[in-house]
């Protein structure tokens, strides 16, 4: 099994679709009644969520007119939540074809179809003609990327001059070793975690220049206190959520992630850059 593989087992469901409309028929929806706030949930994985996607991607300048690529899309969620909210077309790549495939069925239940794209593939060869996206970006994907470099660079290889390409990934804050396993990875063997200057290093690489840098882990350990409260007085996880991604490694997933970013280890950080002329 070769690395790509292993990255796409890692995610792999089963039968995802199924549970996804299984846990909206709990909350009394249909799945062609289903709204993109209704699959929020489910189809945002990564830490917080869509309230986590709305102050990342509202940095981005992203218009009607734009054609912008999500980067590692996923299910589809942020690049749905991207359509609806600011009017966009949106183009996805994921190296996980379950992913792909579900996001498909997602986009038809929710009317965007027409505006939300989605390919199976790999980041560090986009299937796409050069400088035709006028802005990019991805939600923690680099984690599972050794080559930051060959990444970004392929991300400007696709983006027209002056576009933006926003990062929301989880990266290194200490030298410490992190408890394993976590929701990107089981073991060290398919975590590529790095710290903010090495990201900032492939930026430049890539001939982008860095215009904005924010460190979320604050708002990330507030959003799992809140999380695991919520769960507690409902007496267990609702219908819909990233537990029913990670089926029951989950329990220990999640408890690993938060003890990481407890002791600094880790932190979700946002970096917004502008590739030059």
């Amino acid at each position: 099994m070769d690395y790509a593989e292993k990255i796409s087992t890692h995610y792999g469901h089963g039968n995802l679709l199924t549970a996804i409309e299984a846990g909206l028929e709990a909350q009394g929806i249909k799945a062609e009644n289903a709204s993109v706030e209704d699959l929020g949930p489910v189809d945002e994985f990564h830490i917080g969520g869509r309230s986590a996607s709305a102050h990342f991607l509202n940095q981005l300048g992203i218009m009607p007119s734009h054609s912008i690529l999500d980067v590692g899309c996923g299910l589809g969620g942020s690049a749905r939540f991207a359509a609806k909210t600011y009017g966009a077309r949106v183009v996805g790549v994921d190296l996980t074809p379950e992913y792909v495939e579900t996001g498909k069925a997602l986009c038809d239940w929710v009317g965007l179809s027409d505006r939300v794209e989605l390919h199976q593939g790999s980041a560090l060869s986009l299937p796409f003609e050069a400088e035709c996206f006028d802005g990019a970006f991805m939600m923690h994907v680099g984690m599972n990327i050794q080559d930051k470099r060959t990444l970004i660079a392929e991300v400007s290889r696709v983006l027209k001059p002056g576009a933006k390409f926003g990062i929301y990934d989880i990266m290194k804050t200490n030298d410490e070793e992190l408890i394993y396993p976590v929701p990107w990875a089981t073991t060290s063997e398919t975590s590529w975690l790095t710290g903010p200057k090495d990201y900032r290093a492939a930026f430049e690489a890539g001939g982008f220049a860095v215009v904005e840098e924010n460190n979320r882990r604050e708002f990330a350990m507030d959003f799992f206190k809140k999380m695991k409260a919520t769960g507690d007085a409902a007496g267990g996880p609702p219908p819909l959520g990233l537990h029913v991604l990670m089926q029951q490694s989950s329990a220990e997933k999640i408890p690993n992630m938060v003890a990481n970013l407890a002791e600094n280890r880790i932190s979700p950080i946002e970096m917004i850059a502008v590739k030059g002329a």
